[in-house]
This record gives structure tokens, sequence and C-alpha cells, in this order.
């Protein structure tokens, strides 16, 4: 039986055996860290003692924060400049832009390698067939120190995407379509090897849209289908070329999937949840505050052409601003060079800095409570970019809207709009408050303390999260990462769950965090993991995780168990759990439930203390 593309990728990383569910040692090509997370990648490497591995393949990123607005950015930002030049190792500095992008540019990592960064999105060089995986910071310590990390290998979903989208249709709006077949959990776990007709017909740009909104459909990596074309525009970019690997004929892939986009019209993520995709006819003319064109999604030279085609010789509508970040500096240049930011201005747009802009917390981006925006991004959870309603869409989508004031396809600007009655701005309802319940016995007992005897054994209080796909920004907001101080974090831990606000100060060491599917969805951030470990929360025990969190969960000594016990464990039980066999009990009644145990290389690094922990 043949492989498929990422087993042949971590195969040729790894002298390990390769089947779908082995863990390996995976040798790492490029290893790289953001702003926010380098702070705690070089205290985690100094408290150590470790040194850097490769300085050559090693880098610092800054990306989230390129304006310096905050003083905690800034900080740390500087704490990593004096680390790369006591260590000898490049850094890409807030001049340069995102740093996935940078690392296609700078051909940092190319067809067949492998790459790590904090940035949860490191998965977008799926684009160029490299194993691109965003992890935590004692991942990315690791890997600066020892040049591997562990991984699972994961199995391949097997896509082929039939039919031709209409001609008003852009990449972005084939990649929502893709999200809203998957949902935000249809790929967790996996790998997918994509192709038909309208994906091998994508640009390099397009290709970078497809594979950066894997995360959002819990995918490990989307590799789009290998079109020559595209390593042409690969080795324009980056000057070099690489050879690019392929998956077998015979290749065993999980599930074969086929899904239709015939005909294809403009489509739109709807505010709180990417994969909540409808058709922008259906709720054309929602009045909008302002749009942004950026992020890794959608901030390529193409895309800003694309706005700016639309843009040229009109003037966005009086009352709505738009915002354009280049994804590089780089891109930037160029669309200096092409006119498209004499364009920009002309239009009444403001154009900033390269970088990360709307999804780190304090950039340009962010929306005011009860502002509508239109985002080209690749998030839109509650509070991701500020306190606003975001619609994500693409750059055409994005223009056309600033332009008309209402969602509006590009191909109907121009048109009389007839706007619904349904669509005449409301104040916005709060959101659904998710109560949390106190454990009854919580104010007269004494706090539960997990028993550590035998080792792999949790007693505590059970809290129950019955929520699906919390993500990362709901466990520690971004308004937050700048904080390196574990200590500090717990008073943040679900501090964006309404209803959950309090739990810093109701929880106790040694509890037990029951919470539903996909938890931790979202980004790479530790903070979301270490936020539970300021706590001294003992486990948490979910439907299934967010393959990042898990394994940053995994590697700070925080254990985490697989099962559903969401109406079966109730806020209040005490009990106990064996993370070695899986075994949970609820003391009150010695009712036992049977979970996934953790696998004995997990249990290894939680008995060690951590990742990095002495060996």
């Amino acid at each position: 039986m043949g492989r498929t593309l990422i087993e042949k990728i971590i195969a040729a990383h790894t002298a390990d055996r390769v089947e779908v569910g082995q863990i390996v040692e995976l040798g790492v090509d490029t290893r790289v860290a953001r702003d926010f997370g380098g702070a705690n990648v070089v205290s985690h490497l100094e408290r150590h003692g470790l040194q850097i591995d490769d300085p050559a393949s090693t880098f610092f990123t800054f990306d989230c924060n390129p304006t310096g607005s905050d003083q905690g950015y800034t900080t740390n930002q500087h704490r990593c400049r004096l680390f790369a030049r006591r260590h000898g190792f490049r850094v890409f500095d807030i001049n340069r832009g995102i740093g996935t992008h940078v690392v296609m540019e700078e051909d940092l990592a190319g067809p067949g390698q492998t790459f790590v960064s904090t940035d949860s999105h490191a998965n977008i060089l799926g684009a160029v067939a490299t194993f691109g995986q965003g992890m935590g910071d004692l991942d990315i310590a690791h890997a600066f120190a020892f040049g591997s990390v562990w991984f699972k290998v994961p199995p391949t979903v097997h896509v082929r995407v039939e039919g031709i989208p209409s001609d008003h249709t852009t990449a972005k709006d084939l990649t929502l379509a893709i999200l809203q077949h998957f949902g935000s959990r249809g790929l967790l776990g996996c790998s997918a090897e994509i192709e038909g007709p309208s994906v091998e017909a994508l640009d390099l740009a397009g290709r970078i849209t497809l594979a950066s909104m894997a995360t959002e459909m819990g995918a490990i990596i989307i590799f789009p289908a290998f079109t020559e074309e595209a390593s042409v525009e690969l080795s324009r970019l980056s000057g070099t070329g690489r050879q690019w690997p392929h998956p077998d004929p015979d290749a065993d892939y999980l599930s074969e999937v086929v899904m239709d986009v015939d005909g294809l019209e403009p489509l739109v993520s709807r505010p709180g949840h990417p994969e909540d995709v409808v058709p922008l006819s259906d709720i054309e003319g929602e009045p909008v505050d302002s749009a942004f064109i950026g992020s890794c999604t959608n901030g390529r030279i193409e895309d800003l052409r694309s706005a700016a085609r639309i843009l040229e010789g009109r003037s966005v509508a009086a009352g709505v601003v738009l915002k354009v970040v280049p994804a590089t500096d780089r891109v930037w240049i160029e669309a200096l060079n092409e006119g498209l930011i004499d364009i920009f201005k002309g239009a009444g747009v403001l154009v900033s800095n390269c970088g990360c802009a709307g999804c780190a917390a304090g950039q340009v981006g962010q929306t005011g409570p009860g502002e509508v925006t239109v985002s080209t991004g690749n998030r839109n959870f509650p509070g991701k970019q500020g306190l606003g309603s975001v619609y994500l869409a693409s750059p055409a989508t994005a223009a056309a809207s600033a332009l008309s004031g209402v969602l509006l396809a590009a191909h109907r600007l121009g048109e009389d709009l007839v706007v619904p009655a349904s669509t005449v701005r409301q104040t916005p309802e709060p959101a659904a408050e998710t109560v949390m319940e106190t454990p009854a016995e919580k104010a007269d007992a004494p706090a539960s303390e997990p028993t550590g005897e035998p080792a792999g054994m949790i007693e505590g209080v059970a809290w129950v999260l019955d929520l699906d796909s919390v993500d990362t920004d709901m466990i520690y907001h971004n308004r937050h990462l700048s904080v390196t101080d574990i200590d500090e974090m717990g008073r943040y831990a679900l501090g964006n769950v309404p209803g959950w606000e309090d739990f810093p100060q109701k929880a106790a060491p040694g509890d037990i965090l029951v919470v539903g599917a996909n938890f931790g969805a979202g980004s790479s951030r530790q903070h979301a993991v270490d936020c539970f470990r300021a706590l001294g929360i003992g486990t948490i025990i979910g439907a299934s995780f967010g393959s990042i969190y898990e394994r940053n969960a995994i590697n700070a000594g925080l254990p985490l168990l697989t099962g559903d016990l969401r109406g079966l464990l109730h806020t209040g039980d005490k009990v106990r759990v064996d993370l070695e066999t899986g075994r949970v009990e609820r003391l009150l009644d010695n009712t036992v439930f049977e979970i996934t145990p953790m696998s004995p290389v997990q249990l290894r690094i939680y008995r060690r203390g951590g990742l990095l922990a002495a060996r």
C-alpha cells in the first residue's frame, strides 16, 4: 500500500515507523517563534539551560504587533532580539510582515520540508506541499533546542471538488464552500488532499487562501493538488526551485469525499462561527460599518489587486471605514509600485504597515461594540477582532461592501439594490449566556487536591462546560497575550465564555474540567493551557480537542482525556480519574465510566512534569 503526501513527508524526516496513529520523532527543517510566543520560548530555553540546535534553521518573526502599540509586546520583541543576537540566528523584524508568508518568500522552507511555528496557521504552507504545523511555546522550545518534535501520524481524507464555480466567485468563496461542507471539526485531526478543476485552477495566492483555513476545519493540514503553474509561481516568488513530493497512486485514505461547487456564487461566513457559511445573496443588504482586507488568508498582492480593481475611481461610503493591510513588506512595495496604494488612498482607504493586523488585539482591523465589519480573515469567533460582529468574505466582497455600505457582491455594484426589511440595522442581541453552575458543596468543603498517588491518578470536583468548539480566544483572550507570568494567566481563564468569567475565583486546585467537542479550537497560544495550570486544574476531559491544543496541554504536563461525559457527570460531582486506564469514577455512587486513556508517550511526558523537564 502506498503513502499519502503527509506520510511521505513525515517518513523522510524520521527514523521511526510511519503508520497512521504512530507517534514519531519528527525532524524539523525550519523552526519559528513569533513576537507573542517568542518570549515564552526564550523563558523555557533559559530556564532549562538549553542551547540552539541549528541557528541557521531558527528564526523569530514579529508579525502580531508590528506597530509596537503595546508595551508588553515591545518588551517581548526586544527580549527575543537580544536572545537571537546572543545565539546567532536571524530575526525577521516588525517591518517584514506575516512570518508564514516570509518563510515562502525567503525560501526558508519549501516542498517536502517540515516547518513549525507558534502560529496556528503554520499549516498554510500546505499550499506549497510543505508540512507546516502551529505549535505551542514548549514544542517550539524543544524544536529550537533539539531540532525535532513528537508527532502523531494523522490519517488523510481525499477530497474531490467537482464542478466549475460561477465567474463571480474567488478562492475565498471556494474555501468557504469547503469549510461549509466539513464544518469546524469535519477534518479534525486529519490531513486532507484536495483536487478538482476549481482547485487546480487556483493561483498560488488562491492555494494559500485555501490552505490557511485548514485550522478552521479542525484539519492538521490541507494540501491542494500539485500543478506546474503553482510550482513555477513559487520558484518565481522564492527565487529557487524545489522538487515537489506527490502522494502514491495507491495511497490509503481514511475516506474519499466528493463535493460539487458547480455554479457556486459568492459566500459569506456569518459572525461568531467561521463554518456558518451562507450564500451572500441570502443576506445581501445588511448594513456594515467597516471592512478589512488583509491577514495570512487574503493579504497577497493578488488580493490587493482584486480590491483595487473594484475601488478604482470610487469612494468608500460615508461613515464606513475600509482598512487594508498587506501581508508582507514585499507585497506592500509591489502595491506601491503598481499604483495600488494611490487607488486605495483615492478611495478613502486606511493602508497600514504589513502584518497580521485584525487577528491580534490592538491592531488595525479591530471592532467596537455593535460594529459590523466584513473581514477577509479566517476567524470571526466572538471577541477575535474586537467586540463587534465580523462577517468573513473575499477581498472583492469586502471592497464592494465598503463602497456600498451594505453587504454586497462585487458584480452587483451599480445595480438597484432592494434591502429586505429584515436586514435593517437593529441593536445586536447579547450572546446567549452559558451559566456556570457552582458546585453545591464547594463553599463548605475544603479545596480538593490531586492525590498524586499513584502517579496518574487525579481526584477532584467536576466543572461541566457543555459547549462545543470552545476556541482559544474564549479560553484565553488575545488581549492578554503579552502576559508571560504563568501565575498571572490563571485570572483570565475562560474569561470570554459568557457565564464563566468568574471561574478562576471559584475553581480550586485539583478540580476537573469536563468539556464538549473540539475544545481548544483556534490558535496555537500556550496561554490557553497555562491558565489552567496556573489554577491547578487536575485534568480536562473532553469529547474531542483541537489538535494543537491537545499537544500543548500534554507538553505542559496538563493531562487530557478523550470521552464525552456531558450528561453523565454534573458540576459538583467528586470524581477520581485514572489517566493510565481511562477509568473515571463518580465517588458519590461509585459509578464508573470508561474513556480513552493517555498514550504511553503522553504519560511519560506527564510523569516527568512536561516536555522539557529532566529526562
